[in-house]
């Protein structure tokens, strides 16, 4: 496959494993990303965005301005010096000072066009990082158990910081496009020839370069995966929340290979493509230095011929030099933005992914507060990429009121039920009902505030106390006494008090200061949440596994005390907490095995039995 069909897009067969190569055709197609891009620039700040473009177009004139003074000082101190004592020097003065108020002018100008468009750089990163957090936000929970959406999530945030760069060289490429017409005009005056020959020398730069941008996109892109990987290693090997296992089990060679060898891999493929990229570099510049050098011969014979000055010839060569590089530069960073713009495409491919899980255009009111509760209707969930089904047949109803245990062993898909109360999924068959009504015909706002839940895997956040405890209602992390009643029901205030700062004291040891507590103070905090929100349905999923048996019964009683007259669901594998329960659903294998009381669980001597009496003998 020669170089000129792999650039013009004549690709051949991919084996299996190879990711397709980009091409030329790719990369075109690839630039109508580019007016969503400024959109967005335009959007981000209008009087940076305006100013940095008039700015530009007042200094691309400032290239030719500067060559044609100085030709007029070469040819006026030529014309002094064949004058001797008679020459009067207030012209070439006058020159001289209109040289240096150019370059002053000029300086100034490009000095401001750098503030702005730093100031402009930092408002986009902000504003497209913002975008992508909301975005994010949007997605359902299987899409984030999804490696190709991750794939896709991960380009895109790469992106954020990236793209700033690309709309420097899009204004950029705009003034040069400008100060390039304004000296081609200045060029074709004196010699029109001049321009064919400067086109002719750098177009093979900009074929090379255009080449090797596409196979560099097509590597970064197919590594996707390794370099999560990558990350994630370079992550584990290094962090406060792995270094005791790391310790324990003698991880840092093990990871320190595997990172290594993942490394080296990504290292040899692309120093293959970066010894080619500099060879074919070397090789098609040169091209154009000798298309520069061949201009140069024929403005020095003009000059010896008398048919030009000298302060033309230096106008002349400055001017083919500048363009030279000018057009050089416009059409090797024409490459970058193309390459670029495969990679903004990333970014938006990722806003173009939508949710499947969706508040209805017309929602039915939310219930406030619940008549008759939630009824399962034989519900089925099947995880994405999976055969197996994590719950099945489940068909059962929480009463208004109601407070439910759910039982069984791990795998059994207790967290999974309850994810899907929260419509975190949408059953695969079958519906779940609130108040007579399907969930999806409510607004999801309105039925996850109507929620609260604490995972078993719950987040540390690396915050001060009273964030970590008001993200459980964010809007109300002002209110002292909200924030300060939660910890109290949670037994929170005993571990707050111990604490150097109490509730402005940075958890975690991630920044300055920070404070680490132990999994059962983290599982007190993590409880406050809960008590955050004015919920209807209140879940603990295996919250309290990291307390002891006294702890975790003081926390169910005033649970108890706090959910008076509400919905709530437990799971819990002590059996001394699941019997404060109304009832007890019972799971195997993802479908309902048993339903009832704690007395009638007993007495019917089933698998709710069974495991009560294994934990039992285990305090005998």
């Amino acid at each position: 496959m020669s170089f000129w069909k792999k650039l013009f897009g004549i690709s051949p067969a991919i084996a299996p494993g190879e990711t397709a190569q980009t091409t030329f055709k790719d990369s075109i197609a690839a630039l109508k990303a580019l007016p969503q891009l400024l959109i967005l620039i335009w959007q981000t700040h209008r009087f940076f965005a305006l100013a940095n473009i008039f700015l530009r177009l007042f200094t691309s004139v400032m290239p030719l301005l500067t060559l044609y003074v100085g030709k007029l000082i070469i040819d006026e101190v030529i014309h002094l010096a064949k004058l001797g004592d008679a020459a009067d020097l207030s012209n070439l003065w006058q020159l001289v000072a209109a040289e240096l108020g150019i370059v002053l002018v000029s300086g100034l100008i490009n000095r401001l066009i750098s503030l702005i468009n730093s100031m402009l750089g930092d408002l986009f990163a902000n504003k497209t990082s913002v975008m992508l957090m909301e975005h994010a936000a949007k997605m359902d929970l299987a899409q984030f158990e999804d490696a190709t959406f991750y794939d896709k999530l991960e380009r895109a945030r790469r992106q954020t910081l990236g793209r700033v760069y690309l709309m420097s060289d899009i204004l950029n490429q705009f003034q040069d496009i400008v100060t390039l017409l304004f000296l081609a005009g200045g060029l074709i005056a004196f010699n029109p020839w001049l321009i064919l020959l400067l086109v002719v020398a750098v177009i093979p730069v900009f074929l090379s370069e255009t080449y090797f941008n596409q196979r560099s996109y097509s590597l970064v892109r197919s590594w996707t995966t390794e370099r999560r990987e990558l990350d994630y290693l370079r992550y584990i090997g290094a962090s406060d929340d792995t270094a005791k296992e790391i310790k324990i089990f003698g991880l840092t060679d093990f990871l320190k290979d595997r990172f290594s060898a993942l490394a080296h891999r990504y290292y040899l493929d692309n120093r293959k493509l970066a010894v080619k990229r500099a060879f074919w570099g070397y090789f098609f510049n040169g091209l154009g230095d000798l298309g520069y050098y061949a201009a140069y011969v024929v403005i020095l014979m003009q000059t010896v011929a008398g048919s030009i000055t000298v302060g033309s010839l230096t106008f002349l060569a400055g001017s083919f030099n500048r363009m030279r590089q000018l057009l050089q530069g416009i059409l090797t960073r024409f490459s970058d933005i193309t390459q670029q713009a495969l990679y903004l495409q990333d970014f938006f491919d990722f806003f173009a992914i939508q949710p499947q899980i969706t508040s209805p255009a017309q929602p039915r009111p939310f219930p406030n507060p619940i008549q008759q509760g939630f009824a399962f209707e034989n519900v089925g969930f099947c995880y994405p990429n999976s055969n197996k089904w994590a719950v099945r047949h489940l068909s059962f109803t929480l009463k208004a009121g109601e407070k439910l245990a759910l039982v069984g062993e791990n795998g059994a898909g207790k967290t999974t039920l309850v994810k899907l109360l929260g419509r975190l999924y949408d059953p695969t068959e079958g519906r779940i009902l609130l108040d007579g009504y399907n969930l999806n015909e409510y607004r999801l706002d309105d039925l996850r505030n109507a929620i609260g839940v604490i995972f078993q895997d719950f987040v540390r956040f690396q915050m001060p106390v009273t964030e970590n405890i008001a993200v459980g209602k964010i809007d109300q992390k002002e209110d002292k006494n909200r924030v300060q009643y939660a910890a109290k029901q949670s037994l929170a205030d005993e571990v707050i008090a111990r604490l150097p700062l109490q509730y402005q004291q940075m958890l975690g040891r991630r920044f300055t200061d920070g404070v680490e507590l132990s999994g059962g103070e983290w599982q007190k905090i993590a409880l406050s949440r809960a008590y955050m929100r004015n919920a209807q349905l209140l879940i603990l999923d295996e919250p309290t596994a990291a307390l002891d048996a006294r702890a975790e019964y003081e926390v169910f009683v005033r649970f108890a005390e706090l959910t008076k007259g509400k919905s709530a669901v437990l799971i819990s594998h002590r059996f001394s907490t699941v019997r404060m329960a109304d009832r007890i659903l019972v799971l195997r294998k993802g479908q309902m095995e048993e339903l009832g009381t704690h007395e009638q669980l007993l007495a019917a001597n089933g698998l709710y039995a069974e495991l009560f009496n294994l934990q039992a003998q285990g305090y005998q």
